[in-house]
């Protein structure tokens, strides 16, 4: 859940995509965010949080989905992306080359 409303506002924000979840606390400062990463890096793979966490995590839920909107609204991209034709001949010139 972090990794994908922090990467989407960031992406809002300066345009870039960055989805990796320590290089964007860097920015973001989260400090619950390190333990929550060491938990699931170093832990079972299917751990639980207890009640007590869910709570506090349904509510930076919330907090971060109305950034990430306040970010859309305020988001100078385009609405459309217009690299499809480029991206189109890109693909058939690799495809071409590995033949």
């Amino acid at each position: 859940m972090y990794r994908v409303l922090l990467t989407g506002i960031h992406l809002m924000r300066s345009g870039e995509v960055e989805s990796n979840i320590v290089r964007l606390n860097d920015d973001f400062r989260l400090p619950y965010l390190p333990e929550l990463i060491d938990r699931k890096t170093s832990g079972p793979e299917k751990g639980l949080l207890d009640e007590s966490d869910l709570a506090f995590h349904a509510s930076e839920y919330e907090r971060l989905t109305a950034i990430l909107e306040q970010a859309m609204v305020e988001s100078r991209l385009p609405e459309a992306a217009s690299g499809g034709n480029a991206l189109n001949d890109l693909l058939i010139r690799i495809r071409i080359k590995q033949q």
